[in-house]
């Protein structure tokens, strides 16, 4: 049976990168491809490595991925700016 050549390329990442992988702990099962519900991520073609990211823009960011990832620490959701939590000034009374 002979394999057939894949031949994909991410698309150019926006700076908000939507999930950020560690290499040393992702052990390429690839887990959050099975369970992302927009379809953000395919699997790399080099065995090894973590999965691409295909369609960055497209990410939720309901944190399905890191929750079902089996290696803690190897998937984290990175949010961007608008999404976070304002600046408070807290002040002592």
């Amino acid at each position: 049976m002979s394999q057939k050549k894949i031949y994909a390329a991410p698309n150019v990442t926006t700076p908000n990168r939507p999930v950020i992988f560690d290499p040393e702990v992702c052990i390429c099962c690839n887990t959050c491809v099975e369970v992302c519900q927009m379809v953000v991520f395919i699997p790399n073609p080099e065995e090894g490595k973590p999965p691409m990211i295909l369609f960055p823009d497209e990410c939720w960011y309901c944190g399905t991925c890191v929750e079902d990832c089996p290696e803690e620490g190897a998937i984290r959701l990175n949010h961007p700016l608008m999404n976070g939590r304002p600046y408070r000034r807290f002040l002592r009374i």
